[in-house]
């Protein structure tokens, strides 16, 4: 995709027009299941902003696989902040000298004001029982879920897959990676980024299971009330971080620091965090997540830290090339 049509894709927020030298502008560049959890949040940081700085704003976005918007970055696309899906395509950018070595340290909690999980989404009444990763890989299910390739969504589809298979294997990798291509083996066709997806799942009317996060199980659910879709939580999950970050390099050039750190801090405020939980994902803000703990079922989540070694590893071990993920894909 060219950055003009990344541009033309993306959703433009403003308050009421005012003098030109009143107006502020950001470009949000995100991954691609998040655009109705910022058409939510951006007109709300415009009035916060209006009624702190006496200034209206537009909030540009930009969507797309989060390994995918990354590469773009680096090729040019002049995005002011990122708020990924996946931690080292941050990692990417700061290699590259356009995002800060030390950007989790930045903001609380890792610089990741939300989190979620890979969970299921079935047919109405769940006709195939799917209940937890091992129902992915029997041969009458067809799974949907997108390229781990090119989505952050999906690898960590494939990581929360490969941890349940450690578990249930002794902590026999190759066993593991076996039970992960069973469940590859099932997927029909994968879409680049986790819109395709869904749209394959709940448009096109392909497979009996959706993997995604956690939170967009639940907008996917309400968005195609009328298919009865049901959320399923696995017994076991890994933790996702959804991290966040000022591309310094490009906001210097624009003159937008002090606007595109705001942003990222204002997503900590309660307002921003009730506006995320709404949304399905599990919030920072503990006032806040007790209120919306009935919408989100208890569920054991581990850390790529504690199971992998951290991403460095993952990055060696899985997604290099040749590793275990390309192996995986083998015949796909």
């Amino acid at each position: 995709m060219t950055f003009p049509a990344l541009r033309a894709t993306a959703v433009a927020v403003a308050l009421a027009a005012t003098p030109a030298a009143a107006q502020d502008r950001l470009l949000n560049t995100s991954y691609d299941i998040a655009r109705e959890l910022f058409e939510a949040l951006n007109p709300v940081f415009a009035e916060n902003w209006q009624a702190t700085e006496g200034r209206s704003v537009t909030i540009d976005q930009s969507h797309g696989g989060s390994s995918r918007q990354a590469r773009a970055i680096l090729e040019g696309l002049a995005a002011d902040v990122v708020t990924f899906n996946q931690e080292t395509d941050i990692d990417v950018l700061a290699a590259g000298g356009l995002v800060s070595q030390d950007w989790r340290e930045a903001l609380p909690n890792g610089a990741s004001p939300w989190y979620s999980l890979p969970a299921f989404l079935v047919r109405e009444g769940n006709p195939k029982d799917i209940q937890d990763w091992d129902d992915l890989a029997r041969d009458d299910v067809q799974v949907i879920f997108p390229n781990p390739r090119t989505s952050g969504n999906a690898r960590y589809t494939y990581l929360a897959a490969f941890a349940y298979g450690l578990e249930h294997n002794d902590g026999d990798e190759d066993a593991a990676e076996a039970f992960v291509k069973a469940i590859f083996d099932n997927v029909p066709v994968f879409d680049t980024g986790g819109r395709g997806a869904t749209q394959t799942f709940a448009e096109r009317n392909i497979g009996d299971v959706l993997v995604t996060f956690e939170a967009e199980t639940g907008g996917i659910a309400e968005a195609y009330a009328e298919a009865g879709l049901e959320r399923v939580t696995p017994s076991l999950s890994l933790f996702a971080a959804f991290p966040v970050a000022v591309v310094t390099e490009v906001a210097e050039r624009n003159g937008t620091i002090d606007l595109a750190t705001a942003y990222l801090e204002w997503l900590y405020s309660a307002d921003a965090q009730r506006i995320v939980a709404q949304n399905f994902y599990r919030v920072a803000n503990e006032d806040v997540a007790a209120e919306f703990a009935d919408t989100l079922p208890e569920v054991r989540l581990v850390t790529v830290d504690e199971v992998f070694g951290g991403w460095e590893a993952i990055q060696e071990n899985h997604f290099a090339e040749g590793a275990r993920l390309d192996r995986v894909f083998v015949n796909q």
